[in-house]
């Protein structure tokens, strides 16, 4: 005899779960629009001025000044605004629109084409800000939301989750910037520049590029590098540093490999490239190298590397702590000016 399960039991148990889901949903929404609330005002439209291009007269046309469009996030009550430096290229006039309508010119402060970040200000009173957060903290699954300028609409909220972290992404310098985050919140043309943030409405990364033709593949450079950057860019108004001409990936070590070769660091940095015919002495660095030192200084992630490399580290000889085929080794290079 076959038992048929009752519709009955089906509708008992879907109407018992049905409260809890109710407020799983409520909790995500509340989530949601506290950080919109708490964050649109410090999050900006920029419109950037750019030279046109050179082309053949024409007696029917008049030269035309191209624009871009772009978002950036105010992080002081100054007026610094942080966006990319692909929004800011070639500018010869940059306007900043606030959420309560104000339109501002504003001033670049630097800019950063190799992390593709860039720093502006304005003068005016009474804005809104919002803080970096600890992109060291992030962990793949957990809440991520994008607020920025799509396609020329102005402030316009998605949500999504981390989809993946320590991702590499080339800029239009040619330079590879590590430790990226991925993110399935939706972005588009325009939201370059704004920022990326977490449930307590602190800024995990800032929104730098989309894959065309691809679903849910957007980046975002993580927060501590580009807190990092923009305090060169405030102060100095550039960032010199060091390379060594490797691209590398953060990687996590399990326990074994931590207790094994008794590191006071959970993570370093996999070598997977070398550049051949970079300026930087790089010989003794081979593919598979594991970086967790740097003279006496732990390297742990990429962030850690960006930082010891500063423009004190040029024309130095510096020694690297790695992991390779099973044993520590020191291997020295020499960094050159990016």
């Amino acid at each position: 005899m076959i038992h048929y399960i009752s519709d009955q039991n089906d509708s008992q148990q879907n109407h018992k779960n049905t409260p809890n889901d109710n407020h799983l949903l409520d909790a995500y929404s509340q989530t949601v629009t506290k950080v919109a609330r708490d964050s649109s005002d410090a999050v900006v439209q920029i419109r950037v001025d750019k030279k046109a291009p050179q082309q053949r007269r024409r007696r029917t046309r008049q030269p035309q000044t191209p624009f871009g469009t772009g978002s950036g996030f105010i992080i002081s009550s100054d007026g610094f605004i942080v966006t990319n430096s692909h929004v800011v290229k070639g500018a010869t006039k940059i306007l900043v629109t606030l959420q309560d309508g104000r339109q501002l010119p504003a001033q670049l402060i630097g800019d950063d084409p190799a992390t593709d970040i860039a720093v502006l200000q304005i003068n005016a009173e009474n804005l809104s800000f919002i803080r970096f957060g600890n992109s060291d903290d992030l962990q793949v699954g957990q809440l991520a939301i994008a607020i920025g300028n799509p396609l020329g609409f102005q402030y316009t909220l998605t949500a999504g989750v981390v989809s993946a972290l320590g991702r590499t992404l080339r800029t239009e310098s040619s330079r590879l910037i590590d430790d990226v985050i991925q993110t399935d919140a939706a972005l588009n043309p325009g939201n370059s520049g704004g920022p990326l943030m977490n449930s307590f409405g602190e800024v995990i990364g800032v929104n730098t590029a989309i894959i065309n033709k691809a679903q849910g593949l957007c980046f975002a450079v993580s927060s501590n590098l580009a807190e990092y950057v923009v305090g060169k860019l405030i102060l100095d108004g550039k960032v010199r540093r060091g390379i060594i001409g490797i691209a590398g990936q953060t990687v996590r070590f399990n326990p074994r490999v931590i207790q094994r070769f008794q590191l006071d660091v959970k993570s370093g940095v996999h070598v997977h490239s070398i550049e051949a015919d970079s300026p930087a002495y790089n010989a003794e660095v081979k593919s598979g190298d594991i970086i967790v030192g740097l003279n006496t200084s732990k390297v742990s992630s990429i962030d850690d590397l960006h930082k010891l490399l500063d423009e004190k580290s040029i024309g130095t000889s510096i020694q690297l702590e790695v992991l390779r085929n099973g044993k520590k080794e020191y291997v020295n290079v020499i960094p050159a000016e990016l």
